[in-house]
């Protein structure tokens, strides 16, 4: 068996599909340390798993969008967080002497430690910016460039020519041909679709308020751009408050007050998104976590997005055709009511979808991404 430390980035979508994948090392009877936040991973990986501790660097919310909008992630966030936790990260390896690290792509000092130690590592990419890159983001190659030199001159590497984002053993990508198209990807890179696994601290539902006889359609935009979003709940109660009689809408409240919702429909601050996307007819959402659970189970959706790797993944729904990309500022009432009818009634879109879940459920998920590592692991 191999020993794994994977390193995380403690934000929802991206802890999640590395905790997919953790538990399948851990099913194989691999030994995985995590490392990050105790605070964050105790609750997920439970009492008896190692967790190195990063201690806990507050995330910054930013209001840009496009090119500013990256420049505020990696200047406010990223960055300070790859310093934070440089020295445990390095730690961790000395201490457990992993045979291989696993990084959230954005975790870079996982990747910079670990071939600061000559330890292979491995690249999660839970989102497709880095990848697959809008083409109106002018100057993000220049950018990025100068940030991963800051980042790797951090690490005291900077006389050797290392990109933090990908590995040079592994890059695992959670998507699909069908998503991604022609875009040329790293020979290293390996598309293994959703990575979904159990979920331990998966909020309670009203299961009560669920009207069996109408179909469902669930509105969110997640846990860190609700900020961002201006009067989007209420354009979208508007859109589907006259459709009652046959749509309940379950809305995710984010902060969002009470009587922006339609009076019939679910709210909720939380929702426990793997036992309701199975249910759903449609996610109307901000193009972030959401769209690979939806796609999971073949739900249509309106993309709406906010932050350039939302807009990223946007467009590869609608290329695929699983869905319809609107402007999350400036749709319209009318132009969103086409939107979310279109993906209700019209089975072209939920066919794509399906389409797009057949190749998630082909490419094996968390576990074909276990199995990559172990195969990683079996080369040291």
């Amino acid at each position: 068996m191999s020993r794994f430390l994977l390193v995380v980035l403690p934000l929802q979508g991206h802890l999640y599909p590395m905790l997919a994948i953790g538990q399948e090392l851990a099913r194989a009877g691999h030994d995985v340390v995590w490392c990050g936040p105790e605070n964050v991973l105790r609750p997920l990986v439970g009492p008896d798993a190692t967790v190195h501790p990063t201690g806990t660097r507050a995330y910054r919310r930013y209001e840009e969008t496009g090119m500013a909008g990256v420049r505020a992630m990696w200047d406010g966030y990223l960055i300070p967080f790859t310093r934070f936790t440089l020295g445990p990260v390095d730690e961790a390896v000395l201490e457990h002497k992993p045979d291989v690290v696993v990084t959230e792509q954005y975790a870079l000092a996982g990747a910079l430690v670990a071939h600061r130690h000559g330890v292979p590592w491995a690249t999660l990419c839970t989102g497709t910016l880095e990848l697959t890159p809008p083409e109106d983001l002018v100057g993000f190659d220049d950018y990025l460039a100068g940030k991963m030199a800051q980042a790797v001159a951090m690490a005291g590497l900077s006389d050797e020519p290392i990109d933090p984002r990908f590995s040079p053993h592994l890059v695992i990508a959670l998507m699909t041909p069908g998503l991604v198209g022609d875009s040329v990807l790293p020979d290293r890179c390996v598309l293994t679709g959703a990575a979904l696994g159990i979920r331990p601290n998966a909020p309670d539902f009203p299961w009560h308020l669920w009207d069996p006889d109408r179909r469902h359609v669930l509105v969110t935009v997640g846990t860190l751009v609700g900020h961002m979003v201006g009067d989007f709940y209420d354009r979208a109660a508007a859109v589907l408050a006259p459709m009652a009689d046959e749509v309940q809408a379950v809305f995710v409240t984010s902060g969002v007050a009470a009587e922006s919702f339609p009076d019939n429909a679910i709210t909720a601050e939380l929702v426990p998104m793997l036992d309701l996307m199975p249910k759903l007819d449609a996610v109307v959402c901000h193009a972030g976590g959401a769209v690979n659970e939806a796609l999971t189970f073949g739900v249509p959706m309106v993309v709406a997005p906010v932050r350039a790797e939302q807009v990223a993944l946007a467009r590869q729904v609608a290329r695929s055709g699983a869905g319809v990309e609107v402007s999350i500022l400036d749709v319209t009432v009318a132009e969103l009511d086409t939107a979310v009818r279109a993906v209700l009634d019209e089975p072209d879109y939920r066919r794509h979808a399906r389409r797009i879940g057949a190749e998630f459920a082909a490419a094996g998920g968390a576990a074909a991404a276990a199995a990559h590592l172990v195969e990683l692991a079996s080369r040291t």
